[in-house]
């Protein structure tokens, strides 16, 4: 009996018309199911694919650098702020910053002057730093570039003093064990195919190695190499970049909507955003003549990566529906419930405490970590602590704040949090509530 993902996997390659489809899902870093239909090049009798055949990926190239960027960030080699002049002088558009350019605000022009860059050979460098130039319209806002990434690509190799390429691979594919992710394509290998709209043909699509461009969409990979990849983005892994690191990749920096309509798809450091009715979805998608690809991960652990030899054809519901099946088919059995080892100490300041009438509950955590929850409605985060009575906020509006216990003498405790006082009764003129408590009290 076919199972349900694969079942999808085979309806979606005969009812597109596609040459061939690969996918996998991943679970906490461990592939859980991968299928592979078609064959390499089309053909009846050709060779059927599996889940080791390699497709090129085309844009997933660029988290690839993006990671290699976050590396040098990590070790102090820039600043996400530096200039691009800084690395790369001379060009038309030297106060583009790091940032800028991996979350596609900068305003650089989106594909290289050249008829086609994907189709032809690529440029060099020098001629690439020529045509380095921004659209006014789109500067601070998102508009996809191509050429942001090659130059990005440039500003690795200036700092390393070797390729991007010889960085991914010791740097990233070494580490997690990715044999399968080449610059260019190694058997066995699907062909890049171009699917006739009106009829059942295939035309071949070329391939070259696109030089100074390759940042943006050179790779070439297999589902399982990409699954873990995808494994590796959802967690960290230090090494190679810690999860606090791909944390700040995985936030919203530029938002490709219509103004005033609620935002689907976002753009972090190198990384997509995806809301989905308010669940947020990772990845890259890539394309390519003769290819298609999706790498999805979610905060839950869950991946997805779908690769395809055709220019065009993917159902945009695809990933979606291989997501429903997993949630349905699948589900997640919830983790068994145990005490876990607290400071004892920190147990006092456990319960209901109260930023002026707002009720709030404090609970402690793992690790000395704490949670502050509203009780009906108000802001809630959880607290990484950094001293015996501070700890810092690690989500939404106490992000990176801090939290202090305050032990006045001769008074009970309470709580300043970014400036704000809590206390254990509502407005409790004990905890020196700044701005004093009218002395009538409630009435």
């Amino acid at each position: 009996m076919t199972d349900p993902l694969s079942l999808r996997l085979a309806r979606e390659q005969a009812e597109r018309r596609l040459p061939s489809i690969s996918a996998a899902w991943v679970r906490d870093g461990e592939i859980r199911w991968q299928h592979a239909v078609g064959t390499q090049d089309a053909r009846p009798y050709g060779a059927a694919v599996t889940p080791d055949t390699q497709y090129r990926i085309g844009s997933i190239t660029k988290t690839f650098v993006a990671v290699l960027v976050m590396r040098l960030r990590e070790e102090g080699a820039l600043s996400l702020d530096d200039e691009l002049e800084q690395f790369l002088p001379g060009t038309a558009m030297p106060t583009a910053t790091v940032r800028s350019l991996l979350s596609h605000a900068a305003g650089m022009r989106a594909e290289t002057e050249n008829s086609w860059w994907e189709r032809t050979p690529g440029v060099d460098e020098q001629e690439l730093r020529r045509q380095l130039i921004a659209r006014d319209l789109a500067v601070g806002r998102f508009h996809y570039s191509n050429v942001g990434y090659g130059a990005l690509g440039a500003v690795v190799a200036r700092l390393r003093g070797r390729s991007w390429l010889d960085c991914v691979r010791d740097e990233i594919l070494g580490p997690l064990e990715m044999t399968r992710t080449t610059n260019r394509p190694q058997a066995p290998h699907a062909s890049g195919l171009a699917v006739h709209p009106y009829a059942d043909l295939v035309l071949a699509e070329p391939e070259h190695d696109a030089a100074a461009m390759a940042p943006a969409g050179q790779l070439w990979s297999t589902t399982g190499d990409l699954a873990r990849f995808a494994a590796f983005l959802h967690a960290g892994l230090d090494g190679v970049l810690p999860a606090t690191a791909l944390a700040e990749m995985k936030r919203p920096h530029s938002w490709d909507d219509a103004p005033g309509a609620a935002w689907t798809r976002a753009y972090g450091l190198g990384l997509d955003v995806v809301n989905t009715a308010g669940i947020r979805v990772h990845g890259h998608g890539g394309s390519m003549p003769g290819f298609l690809a999706a790498l999805r991960f979610r905060a839950d652990g869950d991946g997805l990566v779908v690769l395809a030899n055709t220019t065009h054809g993917l159902s945009t519901t695809l990933v979606g529906d291989l997501f429903d099946t997993v949630d349905r088919r699948f589900p997640r059995t919830p983790e068994v419930w145990h005490a876990r080892p607290a400071d004892a100490a920190l147990l006092e300041l456990t319960g209901e405490w109260f930023w002026g009438p707002s009720r709030l509950a404090l609970h402690v955590r793992a690790d000395r970590w704490l949670e502050l929850s509203p009780v009906v409605s108000g802001r809630g985060a959880r607290f990484r602590p950094t001293g015996p009575d501070t700890w810092e906020g690690q989500d939404g509006y106490y992000l990176g704040e801090t939290l202090t216990v305050v032990r006045p003498v001769g008074r009970p405790p309470h709580l300043d949090l970014a400036s704000f006082r809590l206390s254990r009764t509502p407005y409790d003129p004990e905890a020196d509530i700044p701005g004093g408590v009218d002395p009538l009290g409630w009435s």
